[in-house]
């Protein structure tokens, strides 16, 4: 079973909850520091090793997350390293003045910012989670001073000046390469105005007893992250029966393209063969006919009467109960408003992305909701941002993760917010629950990138697999495939046809290192 503290995120206030139990329990405050701060000192120091990293300067606050710094700074001292301390504060909690004092005992420089210019490394440890006030004054200046200096930066649990629930900049913050979260998972660490401050995440625990996080954050918990390495082990690829046939895993029908976006209806094609479903059905303006089945001569390829502009215009007397699941939307365009309409009426499950949104947004909030509601069978939607903002207009100005619960409990569908921290959100019991994939790439940012993950998750949900369990594996397996290929070709390498053709190559050559 996997523990809760490896998954949940959690907000400031029940993060605190969570230690005031620790403390209530037995554990003192002081030896929880030493452990915390040990490995961090472990972690740290095989990310950057001291013949590399000799000089580390280490910013340190008034709070505990000031006394961590301190007890990493006397570890790497005693490694052998020089090591300074800069602060910014006249006072401190007594524990942290306690180590301070120590910190001075054994000969550490307490110096002034303009010193720490010739480190190989920062460790910044001015402000843990909790922080509610806009950084000014001394503090500001001395984080935008930092910044500057083009210094690895590793920030204790947080990085400062980060709101730890929005992910806000608080006046100014940290922009760190790495950044070690102590304890649970953080909110803010988690959102996308945060992710440009946090550079490399990872999660530092301090073994967290099970019936606290449970007491706290109940057996109904709302928030958590995607382990993508477990999603890539325990469900892909999708497993099969040996003896199954075509029919047995999965027919899926595709209503994409226009004469304007012919690519779309191509690349979404080719991320559903990726997955492996037993059939594919691509319905397309007739003008596409010829070109859809030179590039993908094993599927079943429809021509549909078109509009004027190029759209399709109505589907001929398909039998939509011979699909297993209906992908629809990628290069569209609005003329083709009414099929989406019709396909939207059927029972299949389906997923609904691009003009397939912009489709379902123009019938309005009311409309959305009732034929969201109304349907038996799953409905995915995928938008990034500007999408889900013309779905859900009056959402507009609400965080974006409360936004996208909000929807949720209206539409009863599972919606995939795109973004570099794309977040799946589902209903479970009643409640919503939303999903965070903490990795990604700006390789992704390219036209076409979101047909391959249409396509992907109309296959895949096609061989039968949960809405939710679709929207997860799709997602991670798209942007894990993403980041191998960045890491060979660059980020500007990564095309959208490339990464289609690579998506079953990054999975063997994942399977053969699960299997090492």
């Amino acid at each position: 079973m996997v523990a809760l503290s490896s998954q949940a995120i959690a907000t400031a206030s029940q993060m605190q909850a969570i230690e005031n139990l620790i403390f209530q329990a037995g554990m003192p405050v002081a030896a929880l520091m030493e452990k915390v701060a040990l490995r961090i000192t472990q972690r740290l120091t095989e990310l950057y090793p001291a013949q590399s990293y000799g000089r580390v300067g280490v910013l340190v606050g008034s709070g505990h997350n000031g006394g961590d710094a301190l007890v990493v700074a006397r570890e790497l001292h005693h490694q052998g390293r020089q090591v300074k301390i800069y602060t910014p504060f006249a006072k401190s909690k007594p524990l942290t003045r306690v180590h301070s004092c120590y910190a001075k005992s054994l000969g550490i420089p307490f110096v002034s910012l303009e010193s720490l210019q010739d480190c190989d490394l920062i460790i910044d440890g001015i402000f843990g989670f909790g922080l509610e006030r806009d950084l000014v004054g001394d503090v500001a200046i001395a984080i935008n001073t930092i910044n500057n200096w083009q210094i690895p930066i590793l920030s204790i649990d947080m990085p400062s000046g980060i709101h730890t629930d929005r992910g806000d900049v608080m006046g100014t913050a940290i922009r760190a390469r790495n950044t070690f979260c102590l304890g649970l998972w953080k909110r803010g660490l988690l959102t996308e105005v945060a992710t440009p401050y946090v550079g490399k995440l990872e999660r530092i625990s301090f073994d967290i007893p099970e019936k606290f996080v449970l007491q706290i954050l109940g057996d109904q918990h709302q928030l958590w992250r995607i382990n993508p390495q477990a999603i890539l082990r325990d469900r892909l690829p999708i497993k099969r029966n040996a003896i199954a046939h075509k029919y047995e895993i999965g027919h899926l029908l595709l209503v994409v393209g226009s004469q304007k976006y012919g690519g779309a209806a191509l690349l979404a094609a080719m991320g559903a063969k990726a997955t492996g479903v037993g059939m594919l059905s691509i319905a397309v303006p007739h003008s596409l006919k010829s070109l859809i089945l030179a590039q993908v001569p094993d599927a079943l390829v429809i021509g549909c009467p078109e509009t004027a502009s190029g759209a399709i215009a109505a589907l001929p007397d398909l039998d939509f109960q011979k699909y297993q699941a209906i992908a629809c939307g990628c290069g569209l365009s609005l003329d083709a408003i009414p099929i989406v309409e019709q396909i939207i009426n059927s029972d299949r499950p389906l997923v609904l992305d691009a003009d397939g949104l912009n489709a379902l947004a123009a019938m309005g909030k009311a409309q959305i909701i009732q034929k969201s509601n109304q349907r038996n069978s799953a409905l995915i939607l995928t938008p990034h941002w500007g999408e889900f903002c013309r779905l859900f207009p009056d959402l507009l100005e609400v965080e974006r993760l409360e936004a996208l619960q909000i929807a949720v409990n209206l539409t009863k569908s599972t919606i995939l917010l795109k973004g570099a921290r794309t977040a799946i959100a589902f209903s479970k019991n009643t409640e919503s629950q939303v999903w965070i994939n903490p990795e990604s790439t700006a390789a992704l940012a390219r036209g076409g990138s979101g047909d391959v993950l249409a396509g992907m998750i109309g296959g895949m949900l096609a061989q039968g697999l949960a809405a939710s369990e679709v929207a997860i594996g799709a997602t991670v397996w798209h942007s894990q495939a993403a980041i191998w290929l960045a890491s060979q070709r660059t980020e500007m390498g990564v095309d959208p046809v490339t990464l289609a053709q690579n998506l079953l190559p990054f999975l063997n050559q994942e399977f053969l290192a699960f299997a090492e």
